[in-house]
C-alpha cells in the first residue's frame, strides 16, 4: 500500500493531515502560479479543446473540469465548487460556461486567500468553509462541482447529504474522484445510497493516465524546485508522475478513478 493511500485510509486523522499539507502546499507553490491541484485528463485523439492562450499551459488539468462540468448546462446556473483548491477551475468554468454565480469553497484559508488575490472576476466569489458543513441554505443552488478532494472527506456519506440539501430540486452533483480497491466498495455503497438520482458514470483511468503524461515535466520540475527531498515521494504520488505509486495503481486498476453526474429529484 502506497504512503497516499494509507493516509487516505486513517479517517480519523485525515482532516488533520489536509489542514496542514494544503496550507503547505499553497505557501511553497506559490511563486509559480499553479492554478490547479488536480490530476488531467486526455483522451485519444485529443480532446482539442479552444483554450484561450493564458490557459493553454493548463490544458490536461483544464480538460478534467470540462469532462466534468461539461456534463450539464451551467449558463445562467447558481454553481458551488466544494475544495476548490487555488481556484483554476473556478476561474476557467466561469470564463467559459458563464454562471450566474459561481462560489469556490475550500478548507484552507490560505488558499483562499490566493484565489481571492488570483482570480478577481464578476460573478466568481471564494469562501473558507468546511465541505461536511457547507454554509449555504437548503435549496438554494443549481449545481455542485467536486473534483477529486472527496477522498480527503472523514465522513464521505454526510458531505453527500450536505450537497443534496443544498441543491435545488432538479439540481446536479457533478462529480469525479478515485478510490484505492480496498475503498471501492464503501464508495460505492454510499454512492448507491445518496438520495441523489445517477444520470451517468464513466471510469476514467485511461483519459487520467494520458493526461498525468501530459503534466509530467512540469510536475516534475515543481516537486524538485518547490519540496524539500524528504518530501519528493509523497509529492510524486500527489502529482501523479509517470512511475510514482499512484500512476501505476492507476495504470494498474488497483487505484478506480470515475467521473459521475447525479440529479436531486423534485
Amino acid at each position: 500500500m502506497s504512503l497516499l493511500s494509507s493516509l487516505f485510509s486513517v479517517g480519523s486523522i485525515r482532516k488533520f493531515i489536509w489542514r496542514l499539507w494544503y496550507p503547505f502546499l499553497t505557501q511553497r507553490l506559490r511563486a509559480e502560479e499553479v492554478l490547479f491541484l488536480n490530476y488531467a485528463f486526455e483522451t485519444e485523439p485529443p480532446v482539442g479543446l479552444s483554450l484561450d492562450p493564458v490557459d493553454e499551459p493548463n490544458r490536461a488539468c483544464i480538460q478534467l473540469y470540462h469532462h466534468v462540468a461539461s456534463q450539464v448546462e451551467l449558463q445562467g446556473r447558481d454553481v458551488l465548487e466544494v475544495s476548490c483548491g487555488h481556484g483554476g477551475g473556478a476561474s476557467w468554468i466561469t470564463r467559459s460556461m458563464h454562471p450566474a454565480s459561481y462560489t469556490g469553497l475550500d478548507l484552507n484559508p490560505t488558499g483562499i486567500e490566493f484565489c481571492r488575490r488570483r482570480h478577481q472576476m464578476t460573478g466568481l466569489d471564494f469562501v473558507q468553509g468546511d465541505a461536511q458543513k457547507l454554509p449555504f441554505a437548503d435549496s438554494s443552488l443549481d449545481a455542485v462541482l467536486n473534483v477529486e478532494a472527496s477522498h480527503c472527506y472523514p465522513d464521505f456519506p454526510g458531505f453527500l447529504r450536505e450537497v443534496s440539501r443544498v441543491l435545488r430540486p432538479g439540481g446536479h452533483f457533478l462529480y469525479a474522484d478515485f478510490r484505492f480497491g480496498e475503498d471501492v466498495l464503501e464508495w460505492e455503497r454510499a454512492l448507491d445510497s445518496t438520495a441523489m438520482e445517477l444520470c451517468q458514470t464513466r471510469e476514467i483511468n485511461r483519459e487520467v493516465l494520458r493526461g498525468m503524461n501530459c503534466n509530467a515535466e512540469r510536475s516534475r520540475a515543481l516537486i524538485v524546485e518547490r519540496l524539500p527531498a524528504f518530501l519528493h515521494s509523497l509529492g510524486s504520488d500527489f502529482a501523479g508522475i509517470p512511475g510514482s505509486r499512484v500512476y501505476d495503481a492507476l495504470k494498474d486498476g488497483a487505484l478506480s478513478y470515475r467521473s459521475f453526474c447525479f440529479r436531486k429529484g423534485g
